[in-house]
C-alpha cells in the first residue's frame, strides 16, 4: 500500500512510523506539509510529535499547513487516513474527527506501556484484530486527555466509532489504566464514514519484539485486508 507520512516542524515520530510502515510491507514515504498532492497515495498518516511546537494547543497551527488542505479532501472522497498522537489531535482539529485532547488530568507528560481493549474490529485499521482483543502499546503525550460532551460521546457509543479503550492486563476499565483520564477511557476512534482514524498510543513503537510489544504490527496489517 502506497502510503504518506506527513512531516511538520516538530514531528519527532515521523521516523519511526517510516520503519514501521515499511517493516510490514507499506511502500511508505514522507511528505513535507508544504507540499499539496496526495492523489498517488492510498493511506496518509499523520505521525506523532510536537508539530509547529504544540504553541496554542497541540495541532493548532498544523490544521493551517497546506498539507491538511489536501488531506481533508482525500479524507472526504474516502481515501484512508491516521493520526496517531499528535496525528489525532491535528485530524480533531481540523474536523475530521469529533472531540478534543485536552491535558493529561495529572497535568503531567506520560512516557509508559498501556494496555488497550479493541472495541471495533470490523475496520480497515483493526480487521486482524478481534473484538476485545488486549494489546499492548506505549503512549507519549501531555495532551492525551480526550474529551467530548456527553451527546457526542453517546453518538461515538451508538455508530461504533469507539475503536480503542484503556484497560488493564486483565481486560478491566479501571481508572488506574486510564493513564490521562479520557471520557469512556476512549483510547481511539474512527470517523463516521470509518476511513479517518485516530488513536493517542503509538503502534510505531511496537512492531519488533526489542521494543517490547508486537502488538502494532496488527494494526498497520489490517490495512492491506
Amino acid at each position: 500500500m502506497k502510503t504518506a507520512v506527513i512531516v511538520f516542524p516538530g514531528s519527532n515520530c515521523d521516523y519511526d512510523m517510516l520503519s514501521a510502515l515499511n517493516f510490514v510491507g507499506h511502500e511508505a514515504t514522507f511528505v513535507w506539509h508544504k507540499d499539496t498532492d496526495l492523489s498517488g497515495f492510498e493511506l496518509i498518516v499523520l505521525p506523532g510529535g510536537f508539530s509547529y511546537g504544540d504553541y496554542l494547543r497541540a495541532g493548532a497551527i498544523a490544521h493551517f499547513s497546506p498539507i491538511m488542505n489536501e488531506t481533508i479532501r482525500v479524507a472526504k472522497k474516502g481515501k484512508f487516513v491516521m493520526g496517531i498522537c499528535n496525528g489525532f489531535q491535528i485530524l480533531t482539529e481540523v474536523g475530521l474527527l469529533p472531540g478534543a485532547l485536552i491535558r493529561n488530568q495529572n497535568l503531567r507528560f506520560l512516557c509508559q506501556q498501556v494496555y488497550l481493549r479493541v472495541e471495533n474490529s470490523d475496520t480497515k485499521f483493526t480487521n486482524q484484530l478481534q473484538k476485545d482483543d488486549i494489546l499492548k502499546i506505549p503512549v507519549a503525550h501531555g495532551e492525551g486527555n480526550y474529551y467530548l460532551d456527553e451527546d457526542g460521546i453517546k453518538m461515538l457509543e451508538d455508530n461504533e466509532q469507539v475503536v480503542f479503550r484503556y484497560t488493564n492486563s486483565d481486560n478491566k476499565l479501571v481508572p488506574s489504566a486510564n493513564p490521562n483520564g479520557s471520557k469512556n477511557y476512549i483510547a481511539g476512534i474512527i470517523s463516521k464514514e470509518k476511513n479517518v482514524m485516530g488513536m493517542m498510543p503509538h503502534p510505531e513503537r511496537a512492531v519488533e519484539e526489542i521494543l517490547g510489544s508486537t502488538d502494532g504490527c496488527s494494526i498497520f496489517k489490517s490495512l492491506f485486508c
